[in-house]
């Protein structure tokens, strides 16, 4: 059992340059690799997430701004929407206008041929009695002579 407590012995004393080589190397692997790496990859994550918020944040910019023009393009059509309004109650109100003032017109015309008219029928009228005198008389020269004659 000594021997195999001295082999054992000898073995660890010989594994002791490859467990301070084994130590060095995962010192040196940490110092030289597994620092900057991590670093880097640090890195790397706060500039993909730092995109990443900067993409939403301009996405956010980006929706407030549709949303703005949409209210702007609402806004433009509900003016578009009230001139054409304006316009066609000003389109309305000239027809009517001109409708009463054709209608006045008219109502003059008619009038003054109603006027006429009746001023024509009362010379007509005033003809016709004067001409019914007349031919009344016409009318008695030609009879009496005619029942004079018959009576005889």
């Amino acid at each position: 059992m000594d021997e195999i407590v001295q082999q054992v012995g000898a073995l660890l004393l010989g594994a002791i340059p490859t467990i301070l080589l084994f130590v060095v190397l995962v010192a040196a692997y940490q110092l030289l690799v597994q620092g900057p790496l991590n670093r880097t990859l640090a890195e790397r994550r706060a500039k993909t997430e730092g995109a990443v918020e900067n993409a939403h944040k301009a996405i956010a910019e980006a929706e407030a701004k549709a949303a703005e023009y949409a209210d702007k393009l609402r806004q433009a059509r509900a003016e578009i929407f009230k001139i054409r309004e304006q316009r066609t109650k000003q389109r309305n109100a000239e027809r009517e206008a001109a409708l009463d003032a054709a209608r006045k017109a008219s109502g003059i015309k008619v009038s003054q041929a109603k006027a006429e008219l009746d001023v024509e029928a009362e010379r007509a009228q005033q003809t016709i009695q004067g001409s019914a005198g007349e031919l009344a008389n016409q009318v008695m020269r030609a009879v009496l002579p005619l029942a004079a004659g018959s009576s005889r």
